[in-house]
């Protein structure tokens, strides 16, 4: 019986030192940030995700990288202290389509698998329509007669 209740006392002893340390919680729902239908006239395609320090340690960001060229994301670079709050911003350069994209975030935070978390943009840029000056020209003379 003592075997097994030491086998137990340890157990719960190294998951309780598992969750002391950094750890990163997004505001975000899913740590997805959603776009909607934007075109880039009216739109500079920066958005930023919030996040929080809710372990006992400083949380550092070491690395945010995007799947593409097409979004470039920047990352804090100084230590988030326990309970405070961060951001990541990410630039989206708007080319007209389909928003999904996925930005990979490097930390030292114990609560996610490896210290990574991924963080996901959707949306879809759409162009502007713009009506042709002959148009708007020819319904001027078609309304007149």
């Amino acid at each position: 019986m003592k075997p097994i209740l030491f086998a137990a006392m340890l157990f719960i002893s190294s998951m309780l030192s598992a969750q002391n340390g950094p750890k990163i919680v997004f505001k975000d729902k899913d740590n997805t940030l959603d776009y909607g239908t934007v075109t880039k006239e009216t739109d500079n395609g920066e958005r930023i995700f919030e996040f929080t320090n809710t372990g006992d340690q400083p949380l550092i960001i070491k690395n945010v990288q995007s799947t593409c060229g097409c979004t470039v994301p920047s990352k804090p670079e100084q230590p988030i202290m326990p309970g405070k709050t961060g951001e990541i911003k990410v630039k989206y350069n708007m080319n007209p389509g389909p928003i999904r994209k996925t930005i990979t975030v490097e930390t030292n935070a114990v609560n996610v698998e490896g210290g990574m978390v991924a963080l996901k943009i959707k949306g879809e840029v759409i162009v502007k329509n713009e009506p042709n000056p002959l148009e708007k020209k020819t319904n001027l003379l078609m309304n007149k007669s």
